[in-house]
Order: structure tokens, then sequence, then C-alpha cells
């Protein structure tokens, strides 16, 4: 099928009809990774024109679901860069340790395997009990995977070596049980999760924490948008809390800037020094 024209008129039109009628906000989203997720998804679908592929969308809520999981992107693993792990083992976890309950966000958490890493390491740091992991994300259908906690078996071998690498000491088969193809993790971990969709395009802050990672979300916001949801975390970090993003993202040149400070190792996690 011949690829569609995706003017900016019908674009902008498009995304404000979503934002009202379903109350997603995707108005600021980084335009060209939109523009090819949406072409892919209209090819996929086969749809003949984008007036047929819009009133889909909007009219149709199971279609709109499938939507959003097309759009949004879900790419993650456990113990992802263990270099990254491994900071947050020997300085940020001593650092944060003192509360009486730790409050972690994980915003845009996906399927949940940064958190149930997280989790792991603070059982193993013995801060499990007293901690809570907020998981976030605009997909709902995301978070269902995550409240199972049932993930590939095949993925494991994967995961076990990065949480090695990031200094994980125990036998890393210890937090699943394996059936058939499928690994799932225990429900001590999961008894530590609070979890709730979560729009940072339009929702508010809802607690204080001491800890906040977003990883590899903002690269598909604009600079507005990045903005917005950097102050929305901002807003929700404790003096002297932690913030960590993705690889390719920064504080640099955003107005929050001037309150944190970035860890010398230079893996993107910032200090909120006032």
């Amino acid at each position: 099928m011949q690829q569609m024209e995706m003017k900016d008129e019908w674009l902008d039109g498009f995304l404000h009809d979503v934002l009202e009628t379903h109350g997603y906000n995707f108005v600021n989203y980084a335009r060209p990774s939109l523009r090819r997720r949406l072409g892919r998804l209209i090819a996929l679908d086969r749809f003949g024109n984008l007036d047929d592929f819009r009133r889909r969308v909007l009219d149709d809520e199971a279609y709109f679901r499938h939507f959003v999981e097309e759009v949004t992107v879900n790419v993650t693993e456990m113990f992802r860069d263990p270099a990254f792990y491994r900071l947050l083992r020997k300085e940020v976890l001593p650092a944060i340790a003192h509360a009486p309950l730790i409050r972690i966000w994980h915003a845009g958490c996906s399927t949940g395997e940064e958190v149930f890493s997280m989790a792991i390491l603070l059982r193993e740091a013995g801060l499990l009990h007293r901690s809570l992991l907020y998981a976030t994300d605009i997909n709902p259908a995301v978070l269902e995977n995550l409240r199972k906690g049932i993930f590939p078996l095949r993925s494991m071998k994967q995961y076990s070596e990065n949480y090695i690498q990031s200094g994980g000491t125990q036998d890393f088969s210890q937090y699943y049980t394996a059936k058939y193809d499928l690994a799932k993790f225990g429900e001590d971990l999961i008894r530590r999760m609070v979890i709730s969709p979560h729009n940072l395009a339009t929702d508010r802050s809802f607690n204080e924490f001491q800890l906040i990672l977003c990883r590899n979300v903002l690269i598909y916001f604009d600079k507005d948008l990045q903005n917005k949801a950097l102050q929305l975390f901002d807003d929700s970090l404790e003096a002297g809390g932690f913030l960590a993003l993705g690889t390719k993202e920064s504080l640099r040149y955003s107005p929050i800037a001037p309150r944190y400070r970035q860890l010398p190792q230079r893996l993107r996690i910032w200090h909120k020094i006032s």
C-alpha cells in the first residue's frame, strides 16, 4: 500500500480529537517518531485512507487500546545498563535508606522489568519491607503484565547476566518460578508495588518520592513536554532525592537543572540539592 501523506493539519486535528475523546494527550510527542509509528500501524492494519483510521481510533474503544499499545514504546529489560544499577546499589540506595518509608516512582514503566529489578535491589539491601514502588504507565495493557509478574523464560539468561554485571551475588533464579516457557516472579516483590495508569502529559503529582526513574521516555516528547514532565518530577521529588533518566536524556538546559547535581559517573542520575 502506498504511503499516505500525513500533513501537519491532519495530525494536529487527529491528536486533539484523541485527547478530547479518550483523554490521552499525544499532542506534544516528538513528531518524527510519532509519524513513523502511526504510518506503520495504518499500513499493518490496511486502512485505505487516513479518515477511516481516524474514525476507527475515535469510535472503537477496543481498537483505541490497540492504538495505544502500538503508539507507545515498550522496550525494556531487567537490569538494563548494569553500570546504572551498580550505581543505584552503591550510592543511591544507601543515601535514601534512612527514610522510614522509601517511596520510588517508576514513570513510564512499560511491562515492569525495571520495577522488578528495583524490588530485587531493595530486597538485597534489606529495604524492601519498608519500601513502596509506584509503577505507572500511560498504557493499561502493559500494567496488567506487570501485575502478573510473568515474563518469557527465554529472557532469563540475559536478565541473569545483567544482574551479575550489576553487582548481584545471589542465584538470580531464586526470584522466579519457571513453568513451561514462562517465569513467574515472587509475590513478595509484587506486594510492594503500587500499579496505576498515569499520563505524564496530563496528570499531576500524586506523592513525594526519594527516587524517581523515567528512563527512555522523554526522548519521545518534544521540548515543551519534556520540560513539563521534568517539572512534574521536581514537584514530586523531596529535597535530597534522586532523579534517573535514560542514556540519551538530560537535565541540561531544563528549568530545573540548577537544583540538581549529576552524579560523577555520568550515568544519568541527578541528586536534588535544593
